[in-house]
């Protein structure tokens, strides 16, 4: 059911800082910031040859995130993100096996403008999961 992994995100305190890092010491290709307030984050994304990494900074004291870096002031990993071609079945097929879909379970345009729906992190070995429905390859 699940696709190629699409992006691991990283909550960071500093998303200038955070960018540098991985531009200068890293070499990588790194995106310009994007606000996306329907999630309340401003988002980064670093390319890489088979995945990307998306840095993740809170757009607002009532972000979803700022309560995670307030916890880890220092930032840290925040969820993975699939790949499906058809995220209803995919959901439909996870509540079967007794996953549970945060939220009202119906999909939200993400950062990518693409639909998205995150799955419960007890679900999943203390994961946030994230997917992200794809055209078929």
């Amino acid at each position: 059911m699940i696709g190629r992994l699409n992006h691991v995100a990283i909550v960071v305190p500093d998303l200038a800082a955070a960018s540098a890092l991985y531009r200068n010491a890293l070499g990588a290709t790194v995106s310009d910031p994007v606000d996306v307030p329907a999630h309340g984050v401003t988002t980064v994304f670093v390319l890489l040859p088979n995945t990307k990494i998306e840095l993740l900074h809170p757009l607002g004291e009532n972000s979803p995130i700022a309560g995670f870096l307030a916890k880890n002031p220092s930032g840290g990993m925040h969820h993975v993100c699939y790949e499906v071609t058809d995220i209803r079945a995919a959901r439909d097929h996870l509540l079967a096996e007794g996953a549970r879909v945060l939220g009202d379970g119906e999909p939200k345009i993400g950062a990518h403008g693409l639909p998205v729906l995150f799955l419960h992190p007890k679900d999943f070995c203390g994961t946030l999961v994230e997917l992200e429905e794809v055209a078929a390859a």
